[in-house]
């Protein structure tokens, strides 16, 4: 039996779930007819899990997604929406994270983009990756501020170490030069190493002449474009039929 010094240990080591857990058999008379590998398998998944748990939540609340209870699970395929199911299931099985592939969500407003978005980085998260999420329009906000104070190299090295990086809204309003120039650099850190989601009301073919300039533009929609995933939401305004539904 352990000692009460033997539980202060595992605690300090902070095996706290594993040492909760050790309590809880003592207390459950049935544990008793386990064998001793069985009970230590036991102690050992609860420790996982806690950890596993503790490193989700972190990951979720450092990716600080618009939808935070958005999941794959809560997809809808409602026939009017010609999501393609066979493609969602496949990118939730996080290949496409390893790859280093984007994905495209288009379609016009309300159709449930950010919730499919914001579902993808969360399954990415539950499977050990780090998530990043960024209204465009407000990320320009953040580069200038970035490019002003002296502090715009850590935020291209933060949005560079995101495992998957959501650029939500992409192609509302006008973009500067230096709009440009900055979305080239975060895409040039991300391609071949790292997945990035972009949602946009505009559909990809008019991404070059939302971009302006065309030496810019040919750089950007290569680097976005190949290889990517493309899901097209239809259909009307999910906020206005059910705010429930995603």
């Amino acid at each position: 039996m352990l000692t009460d010094p033997t539980v202060e240990k595992l605690k300090a080591l902070r095996f706290d779930a594993f040492a909760a857990a050790w309590q809880a058999q003592q207390q459950d008379p049935t544990t008793s007819d386990l064998g001793f590998d069985e009970r230590l398998a036991l102690l050992v998944d609860a420790e996982w899990l806690a950890r596993e748990h503790k490193r989700l939540q972190t990951a979720l609340r450092e990716a600080k997604l618009r939808l935070s209870q958005a999941c794959v699970e809560g997809i809808d395929y409602a026939a009017r929406r010609e999501l393609d199911k066979a493609l969602v299931r496949q990118l939730a099985t996080g290949r496409w994270v390893h790859e280093h592939h984007n994905v495209l969500i288009t379609g016009m407003t309300g159709t449930g983009k950010t919730y499919l978005a914001c579902a993808l980085a969360q399954q990415a998260c539950r499977q050990g990756h780090r998530a990043l999420y960024r209204r465009v329009p407000r990320l320009f906000d953040e580069l200038t501020l970035a490019h002003a104070d002296g502090t715009y190299l850590r935020l291209l090295a933060r949005l560079a170490r995101a495992d998957v990086l959501i650029l939500d809204d992409w192609g509302l309003g006008g973009l500067r030069d230096q709009d440009r120039r900055d979305l080239l650099e975060i895409l040039e850190d991300r391609t071949g190493t790292r997945a990035t989601i972009v949602t946009s009301q505009l559909p990809p073919a008019k991404w070059h002449d939302y971009l302006g300039d065309p030496t810019t533009a040919d750089a950007i929609c290569d680097r976005l474009l190949h290889p990517a995933h493309r899901l097209v939401l239809r259909g009307p305004s999910r906020r206005k039929d059910d705010p429930e539904k995603h």
